[in-house]
């Protein structure tokens, strides 16, 4: 019995080390699955953000595709994703954004600083965040014109993550 137990440790710990190499070479570990996908987006329950249009249900199901990104001033990681929203902008696409769990005078300082590449925007009254199923900021979801979720992004938006995730699905939506 003894040397049962003895083999036990390295038995256990060969487990653990196949458990994690496999975890570790997912297809995409970044990618959080979501049970929106396909279908309509959850509703739109944000307040005014000072003199900002404010955006509702009906521009999201209104033709055509858009974002809904949400994000704070206080991201560091939304910091990094604003150029690329402003590039997308920039190209005609409409972004929806979502002051999420932020004040008032941040955010509009951050808009003032990093510029402003939403159509519209609300602030989170806590219950939108929720509903959309939101982990952190920033979070990004492409919709098509009918009002249905093709993507949910999770993370700041880079260059590579661009080209490689969000543009096929501004292209799938607009289908």
């Amino acid at each position: 019995m003894a040397k049962v137990l003895m083999f036990l440790p390295p038995v256990l710990f060969a487990g653990l080390a196949a458990l994690f190499i496999v975890g570790m070479n997912r297809e995409d570990p970044d990618n959080l699955p979501s049970a929106f996908t396909g279908k309509l987006a959850p509703a739109v329950t944000v307040l005014e953000l000072n003199d900002y249009p404010l955006f509702t249900d009906a521009d999201l199901r209104a033709p055509g595709v858009k974002l809904v990104n949400f994000w704070a001033s206080w991201c560091a990681p939304c910091r990094a994703e604003h150029p690329m929203l402003e590039k997308l902008a920039a190209e005609g696409v409409v972004i929806y954004g979502v002051n999420y769990k932020d004040r008032v005078a941040d955010a509009t300082g951050f808009l003032t600083q990093m510029g402003n590449p939403y159509t519209a925007i609300g602030a989170d009254e806590r219950t939108m965040s929720i509903d959309w199923g939101i982990t952190g900021v920033p979070e990004t979801f492409v919709i098509n014109g009918d009002g249905r979720i093709i993507l949910r992004f999770s993370g700041p938006i880079s260059a590579a993550e661009l080209e490689r995730s969000i543009r096929p699905a501004i292209a799938e939506a607009s289908q």
